[in-house]
């Protein structure tokens, strides 16, 4: 059966959770565009603001199995409806800061539980219930790859401002196009009239939210990828923060750091088409590992080398790619594992271990930065972590398999 017939009736669910996704994702990850004026116009340091996102990223990891466990109680819609309003309410709250308290509460607070609410988690899992296991993880890669656009976006618009009006005011153009977020949540509510597929005999449907977490635990195969997991959340979130500081330092065009967030939205596409076909075939454990070695050599490549717009492009090209491919390879893998009824919350005791390591990129990037003058050596943690966290990874998931790849759809 063609994949459109089989999409079809869900397809507003899956655009809504898309769009959800593509702006609570792309909005965030263009954030370090403003890290420069914002700090010198209201006297705060860069480690200041790295903080700030650091408690975003801890809010929105901590809260993340919170916020999982609640649309099992209370439905996906009204949990996605209130994450939206909060993100509205957050980027308010930078666009009129005048200190560090705003861009903490506001940054910081307020975003970071927006996302647990809207971004991949949450989404993912919509889409993971919206579609029979044939197709899963092939959709729940073209939901990552939409997802992927708003950085597409809201990176050069929000630079344009910045560089026009000022920083205010791409802050200001971000509210607006967060506005979106509200009827894109209630589209994607819809799952909620979807009932769950019978269980398995082997999944944790009739366990209560204690049971599921203990069980997730006890899980070798989950706890390896929660480990592993770390490195993706350090290495992602250092570059999102940092990078437009670092080519500051290297006198490259202010436009640059947009143009790379941009670039990396629009590679992302491909890669999480990529890697949600891959993970229907292949096991998805061990793709990400690789794409954790992947990203570590990446890396070292670019830093070790003097910045040029043509590289920097091409870096953000390559680390596109390799982005958010990881979010359809993590649900499909915890689904298969563990079944729908749980899934949001188990994906997010995961996603605690990714938040985790993304306080250590911002927070410690900016830490190490600010003592040594220099991002060399935030750069090399973040080489040898990945490396080391990608090798046991795909290790482990070749000799200890969790489970083979759901059955391959076949076109009429």
């Amino acid at each position: 059966m063609p994949l459109l017939q089989v999409l079809r009736p869900t397809l507003p669910i899956l655009i809504g959770a898309s769009i959800m996704l593509t702006l609570s994702m792309g909005l965030r990850q263009s954030l370090g565009i403003f890290m420069q004026p914002l700090t010198h116009d209201i006297h705060i340091s860069i480690s200041d603001f790295t903080l700030a996102l650091a408690v975003q990223n801890l809010a929105w990891g901590f809260l993340q199995p919170l916020a999982g466990a609640m649309t099992t109680r209370y439905g996906f819609r009204p949990i996605m409806i209130v994450g939206s309003l909060m993100y509205i309410a957050g980027l308010i709250l930078m666009a009129t800061a005048n200190g560090l308290v705003s861009i903490m509460i506001g940054a910081g607070v307020l975003i970071g539980t927006s996302l647990a609410c809207t971004a991949a988690a949450i989404a993912m899992s919509v889409a993971a219930r919206a579609v029979p296991a044939t197709v899963r993880s092939t959709v729940l890669g073209i939901v990552s790859g939409a997802g992927s656009l708003g950085a597409l976006l809201s990176a050069p618009l929000g630079q344009m401002l910045n560089e026009g009006f000022g920083w205010r005011a791409g802050l200001a153009g971000f509210v607006v196009m967060s506005v979106l977020m509200i009827p894109a949540a209630w589209y994607a509510g819809r799952v909620d009239n979807i009932p769950l597929p019978k269980p398995a005999a082997d999944d944790i449907s009739d366990a209560t939210a204690i049971t599921a977490a203990r069980t997730a635990f006890g899980n070798a195969s989950f706890v390896v990828m929660t480990c592993a997991y770390l490195v993706c959340g350090m290495q992602l979130v250092f570059l999102t923060t940092h990078l437009p500081s670092y080519l500051a330092i290297c006198g490259l065009d202010p436009m640059l750091s947009a143009q790379t967030l941009g670039m990396i939205g629009g590679f992302n596409v491909l890669g999480s088409l990529f890697f949600g076909w891959a993970g229907q075939r292949w096991n998805k454990l061990a793709l990400l590992g690789g794409i954790y070695v992947l990203r570590s050599l990446a890396l070292a490549w670019y830093f070790m080398l003097p910045a040029t717009p043509a590289s920097t492009l091409l870096f953000g090209a390559i680390m596109g790619f390799l982005w958010m491919g990881v979010g359809p390879l993590v649900a499909g893998a915890v689904a298969e594992m563990f079944g729908l009824r749980w899934q949001a919350m188990i994906q997010g005791l995961a996603f605690m271990s990714h938040q985790i390591g993304s306080f250590l990129g911002a927070y410690g990037g900016g830490v190490l930065y600010d003592a040594l003058g220099s991002y060399t050596m935030a750069w090399r943690i973040g080489v040898a972590l990945g490396l080391a966290g990608g090798i046991v990874q795909v290790a482990f998931a070749l000799i200890r398999p969790s489970q083979p790849p759901a059955p391959v759809l076949r076109t009429a």
